[in-house]
């Protein structure tokens, strides 16, 4: 059996696998990418040549101008994949947003997933997370602590659509990364019952309807630049975090400021953004959701990546699994958690 240290090589900016000569995820524009899904801490422009579901090259395209059509780029379904220097590369779906992956790596005998990001719970805007067995199994830890069990979603959304009926004259403002927190923001409150139109600001239009030509009903959205402000009273808006405290927010009836993260756990990052609605919905597994996961995939070896690694390092001790931090640099854990 290969040893994975003598063809998977870590680095700072991503992993290498030396027989492609690919790298997974690369922080920084390289020859060859196989990417995991669309946020900006794992895709980029710059790269020679893109692999990856279509989902996710469609949402680079929009977000950094990958050119989809080009030979060079290739899209992959689920289960499909390609391979390259004898090493085979696959795609599983990692439940995190629209088109993420899980890559597996199969050389010499070994086999290697590598999850990106990925959730456990489920997600009307993206296909659930599938258990790939493995010998190596390379896990992100951003919620890698006990403190992070999240709540029920439907939990959250409840309160959520309570505190909008609570105060008919105001709006409530979510705040929710632009890609995928919230298309599923929306596509949960659809699921809730709530099927008056969503306000959405302008720097989601494009997302949205990227989500929809992809087969995500997120129902009536409206812009709130061509609507009066007295229209959105009583009504739910959508915007990135950053607006939650711009100007941009003028134009809104004296809204209730919300925010969509796993990290609005913590009390003092809602008030440090001056939160009054903490909603913690997370597009990233909890504590109980990264242990589980790796008992399930029951790997020779565990492999952490951006986020609480020493914290999950602790418990794969404890349990007697091997396992390692990675470190790797360049990672948000902030906004799209």
């Amino acid at each position: 059996m290969a040893k994975a240290k003598s063809w998977l090589e870590p680095h700072p900016h991503g992993l290498y696998v030396k027989p492609a000569d690919l790298w997974i995820d690369p922080s920084r524009p390289v020859e060859r990418a196989a990417v995991t899904h669309g946020h900006a801490d794992h895709a980029r422009s710059g790269h020679g040549a893109v692999f990856a579901t279509a989902e996710t090259l469609a949402i680079m395209a929009l977000r950094y101008g990958v050119d989809v059509e080009a030979s060079h780029n290739q899209a992959f379904g689920y289960g499909d994949g390609f391979e390259r220097g004898g090493v085979r590369f696959s795609f599983f779906p990692a439940g995190h947003v629209l088109g993420s992956a899980q890559i597996l790596m199969e050389y010499a005998g070994e086999r290697i997933v590598i999850t990106g990001d990925y959730k456990r719970r489920p997600d009307p805007t993206c296909a659930p997370f599938e258990v790939v067995p493995c010998d190596i199994f390379i896990t992100e830890a951003t919620f890698g602590l006990p403190v992070f069990r999240h709540p029920p979603t439907g939990q959250e959304i409840a309160k959520l659509i309570g505190a909008v009926r609570a105060e008919p004259g105001r709006c409530v403002l979510v705040g929710a990364y632009a890609l995928g927190k919230a298309q599923r923001v929306i596509a949960e409150l659809r699921a809730a019952g709530w099927d008056a139109p969503i306000y959405i600001h302008g720097a989601m239009e494009k997302m949205c309807a990227l989500y929809a030509a992809h087969g995500v009903d997120l129902g009536e959205l409206r812009l709130v630049s061509e609507t009066d402000k007295a229209d959105m009273a009583g009504q739910i808006v959508v915007a990135p975090p950053s607006a939650l405290n711009d100007r941009w927010s003028r134009r809104l009836p004296d809204p209730v400021t919300a925010m969509a993260s796993g990290w609005m756990r913590v009390r003092q990052r809602a008030r440090q953004r001056m939160v009054e609605l903490p909603l913690v919905i997370s597009d990233h597994a909890d504590w109980g959701e990264l242990t589980t996961t790796i008992s399930e995939v029951n790997p020779k070896e565990t492999w952490i990546t951006h986020g609480s690694e020493d914290g999950l390092l602790r418990w794969c001790e404890l349990h007697q699994r091997k396992a390692r931090a990675l470190h790797l640099v360049g990672r948000d854990l902030e906004e799209e958690a």
